[in-house]
């Protein structure tokens, strides 16, 4: 995945909290603790809850650091082909110029970046929570470090277009909380390879293949090629469940899955990627997931 090298960055879209909190939030495990809790997460765990109060006098909401340096340094697509904050930017700013002009009625929704720890209007957000999506303020918090898990630890190839796969998914909830189906992840089953929690995510990486379908024509990425897609679906298939449950604990179990399988989440990117606008992305009405 390549940017246009002249394509204008937007980091007004993007705050910047790095440098407030520290990662001594995580506490004395470091990765094992990171570990952890992103299983808690991508096993269904609820981003309002986890980290909770601990984290909420470090940062409050609104205060950022560092922002000056991420606009003067991510002006431009070949900034964001150099660096991973910029990247960040840059597909961030891609995923909403695509919602925009796919989504009636769409509304931007931010992204946080930080390390450590600080505080989200879903609670205290702790790196160890992985990237996630608060409905309550409408922004996606990640720390960056979460990519060097996803590979060191979860085996994921990683590269650039991983990284925008995981943006995408989560700008998918954002979608989701605006078409009303992201609450069916608390309203209806809550785990099982076919509950409403597993329709909600599977429904996010569609949403997502969508974007990657129509990003060259939003004015910031260049090219996607067949290898970024394949480097995507290995980003997909590194957080399934059942991968995620044979590497945490050695055996797979069903009925406790919240996100669905690496088979179902590279499925259901496909989808999207393919083609079909958001009527194929209709994971409730499907009767296979």
């Amino acid at each position: 995945m390549r940017f246009r090298r002249g394509a204008r960055l937007d980091t007004s879209q993007v705050s910047d909290r790095r440098g407030r909190g520290g990662a001594a939030a995580v506490g004395g495990g470091g990765v094992v603790a990171l570990m952890f809790l992103v299983f808690q997460l991508l096993a269904g765990g609820d981003p309002s809850t986890v980290g909770g109060d601990p984290f909420q006098d470090l940062v409050a909401p609104g205060a950022e650091s560092g922002a000056g340096e991420l606009t003067s340094a991510c002006q431009t697509g070949e900034d964001a082909n150099q660096r991973e904050d910029c990247r960040i930017v840059g597909v961030v700013n891609s995923v909403q110029e695509y919602w925009t002009a796919a989504l009636p009625g769409y509304r931007r929704a931010r992204t946080v970046l930080f390390n450590g720890s600080t505080q989200s209007g879903c609670g205290g957000a702790s790196s160890a929570m992985g990237p996630h999506y608060c409905p309550a303020d409408t922004t996606i918090y990640l720390d960056l470090g979460f990519f060097d898990v996803l590979e060191q630890r979860f085996g994921a190839e990683g590269g650039p277009f991983a990284q925008a796969y995981v943006m995408a998914h989560e700008y998918g909830h954002h979608v989701q909380n605006l078409i009303g189906t992201l609450e069916r992840a608390h309203r209806g089953d809550r785990d099982g390879p076919a509950s409403d929690a597993v329709r909600v995510e599977l429904q996010a990486d569609c949403l997502a293949g969508l974007w990657a379908n129509g990003a060259t024509e939003t004015g910031q990425i260049e090219t996607i090629t067949e290898e970024d897609v394949r480097l995507g679906l290995d980003a997909a298939a590194a957080v399934g469940d059942d991968r995620i449950q044979e590497h945490s604990t050695g055996r797979v179990d069903p009925e406790s899955w919240t996100h669905g399988s690496s088979a179902q989440r590279q499925g259901w990117f496909l989808t999207g990627y393919r083609g079909g606008g958001m009527r194929a992305c209709d994971t409730f009405a499907a009767r296979r997931l």
